[in-house]
């Protein structure tokens, strides 16, 4: 699976950005999708997943500001990030599991990245 993430750019605190990932591959809908973000000098670290079956997962610092969703016709996923915090800084990383769950991803894409200015 090859995954192309884009959407990335400059916001203000408080602001919103809107993180796009598109998949290769005829069996998108039955993979599950999920974003990733790593800050300079930290380790990689989830923030949110869906599975095939549309079961959303939000790293805790997250929940209530980021919504993931999926578009099966476009093979796509998406990460609307809003109330954005300059914690959110990071470079983020689309990620595709293809057994349907959220748990094995194997498929990695370039990164986009996201800076948030106080």
């Amino acid at each position: 699976v090859q995954l192309q993430a884009s959407g990335g750019g400059l916001a203000q605190a408080g602001g919103s950005l809107r993180l796009s990932c598109a998949a290769s591959g005829r069996t998108f809908d039955s993979y599950g999708m999920g974003w990733f973000r790593q800050a300079p000098g930290k380790e990689r670290e989830f923030v949110s997943a869906i599975s095939s079956s549309g079961s959303t997962y939000y790293e805790n610092s997250v929940k209530g500001r980021f919504t993931i969703s999926r578009d099966n016709a476009k093979n796509s996923v998406y990460l609307q990030m809003n109330s954005l915090k300059p914690e959110d800084t990071a470079v983020y990383y689309c990620a595709a599991d293809e057994t349907g769950t959220t748990s094995l991803f194997n498929s990695w894409g370039q990164g986009t990245q996201v800076t948030v200015s106080s």
